[in-house]
């Protein structure tokens, strides 16, 4: 009779990970409003939430599946209403990621998440740039914007909201430089929002979608080739093309990939069965991300530690993952050289 053992990290490799430099460039800011501050807004808004306590909120948040995941997402986004409450959920989302020793994120919003509920979209904008703007001059934690839009709806509903974005674009210039795609995949297609991408490019946004979570490799190649993104958000089911894999490889295309996010969404049963080590021992630009922390169970330690764990990574291949998150990041050259020698010296050092 043979028993099976879990994996344990030594704790040399999980100090290692947990004060390791990193950035994070998959993480929904919606998705990061803990229950505890749910209802606190709720509250001060007067907004009437269908569970009784923290504890029992907690206890739904088990999911069958993304649109399972997406209906209490926007049920929760409901208790934000003021300038003040997107302030609250962004200052308590930075100062998590820099106990995790985050140092630079890219942090979607969607705001026809709120502007279909009657929130001015000036008001989303000001209170998530005002929390990244204190972070940057209280402690140097770098970030920005990305913009993204909800593929259930029309490629109309997105065109207007970036043209009642754009009259802002100057006033957070210092943080606003990307678009992305992302909600249900499912009967969606890259495809579907061709002319409003194309409009973004021409004004100079980095572009990114979310592809191949749960829409095949052809939502990859769809957002790669008719989106002109420049890297794609998840991709773990490209590996079922052999093609798109070592065109991924090939010309560098990162993925911005949530182990913990997959597993809660049932993408995979075990993180024993996620593909992130074969994706990066293929030679991919893999970088690990906490997605939708508040409902996935973990920030970005966890993510790191959960895929160390169950998938036996090297130190040298924790340190790529981190690499890959500074290379695949928008920074500027020199930005990204001051980071990565920050991950060097670190590594050195221990």
């Amino acid at each position: 009779m043979t028993c099976s053992t879990t994996p344990v990290l030594t704790d040399a490799m999980r100090l290692f990970i947990e004060t390791m430099p990193k950035t994070e460039l998959h993480l929904h800011i919606e998705g990061t409003l803990e229950p505890e501050l749910l209802f606190a807004l709720a509250q001060r808004n007067g907004v009437a939430l269908p569970y009784a306590s923290v504890e029992a909120l907690r206890a739904a948040y088990a999911f069958d599946d993304l649109q399972s995941f997406l209906d209490l997402y926007y049920a929760g986004a409901n208790v934000l209403r003021t300038e003040q409450d997107f302030y609250d959920m962004t200052a308590a989302y930075v100062a998590r990621a820099q106990a995790d020793n985050v140092r630079h994120a890219e942090i979607f919003f969607d705001p026809q998440t709120h502007t279909e509920r009657g929130i001015d979209i000036a008001v989303v904008f000001s209170g998530i740039a005002r929390a990244l703007r204190t972070a940057r001059l209280a402690s140097g934690f770098s970030s920005s914007m990305i913009m993204s839009f909800l593929r259930h709806l029309s490629q109309a509903d997105a065109a207007a909201t970036l043209e009642a974005a754009l009259p802002l674009r100057q006033q957070y210039a210092d943080l606003w430089n990307g678009i992305g795609l992302d909600s249900a995949e499912r009967g969606n297609p890259p495809e579907k929002f061709a002319q409003v991408f194309a409009r973004c490019k021409e004004l100079g946004f980095h572009l990114v979608a979310h592809a191949g979570e749960e829409g095949p490799p052809a939502y990859v190649s769809g957002a790669l080739d008719v989106l002109k993104v420049a890297r794609i958000d998840h991709g773990v089911r490209s590996e079922e093309d052999a093609a798109l894999m070592a065109r991924l490889a090939r010309d560098k295309i990162p993925l911005t990939v949530c182990p913990l996010s997959n597993l809660k969404l049932r993408v995979v049963d075990d993180m024993a069965q996620h593909n992130l080590a074969r994706l990066l021992r293929a030679g991919l630009v893999v970088t690990v991300n906490s997605d939708d922390p508040a409902y996935f169970g973990g920030y970005m330690n966890a993510n790191y530690l959960a895929v160390a764990t169950s998938l036996s990574l090297s130190r040298d291949e924790v340190l790529q993952l981190a690499h890959n998150g500074i290379a695949a990041s928008f920074l500027n050259t020199d930005e990204k050289a001051r980071l990565s020698s920050e991950l060097n010296q670190f590594a050195a050092s221990r």
